[in-house]
């Protein structure tokens, strides 16, 4: 009977340590796993607890004098198991209905970038001539201020005030876009 309650007080024991375990360090080692799986939290969820389950298996790791001192630990275990979680997706091919989705994204996407795109030809063709050919230039066609002041024939400060104010423009009459023009 003594040996049985042994067993179950070592079994509480270690579930209590992985519990403070997960308590301790759970969170940051998700925020790493998160962004080792590109934003996938179910995949970041399942490496987190193969981590622990590591963790569990290695109880020596658990034992440290210093607590603290299993996160370097936890995190690299995490991070070996997200490269090979990673590789061995890779070495598979993908499945057909990844395939739909990822076809359903670009599509999804071009039709998107070509409502801006309209959007932004609009919106350009409200500025006056001076700004639009300083914004055509330095803008859509690359070219540096020095270059299109050289081209237009005016002071590289007024391409810069022109380019300034042809953008202030735009962010008024696209305001949706706003945060992509800065």
């Amino acid at each position: 009977m003594t040996a049985g309650t042994t067993l179950t007080k070592g079994t509480t024991t270690a579930e209590h340590e992985l519990a403070a375990l997960q308590r301790e360090h759970g969170r940051p080692l998700f925020a790493l796993l998160l962004r080792l799986c590109d934003g996938d939290r179910q995949r970041a969820e399942d490496l987190v607890q193969e981590t622990l389950v590591r963790a569990w298996q290695h109880p020596e790791a658990l034992r440290a004098d210093d607590f603290d001192s299993v996160r370097p630990w936890l995190l690299t275990v995490g991070r070996r198991l997200a490269i090979d979680a990673r590789r061995a997706r890779q070495a598979r091919p993908p499945e057909v209905g990844d395939a739909i989705l990822e076809n359903a994204r670009v599509i999804s996407d071009h039709a998107e970038r070509a409502a801006e795109m309209l959007d932004v030809r609009e919106a350009v063709k409200t500025l006056t001539p001076e700004h639009r050919e300083v914004l055509v230039l330095v803008y859509f066609q690359g070219a540096s201020v020095a270059e299109a002041a050289e081209t237009l024939g005016i002071p590289p400060g007024t391409v810069k005030s022109r380019a300034y104010y042809a953008l202030r423009a735009l962010r008024r009459v696209l305001p949706g876009y706003a945060a992509d023009l800065r």
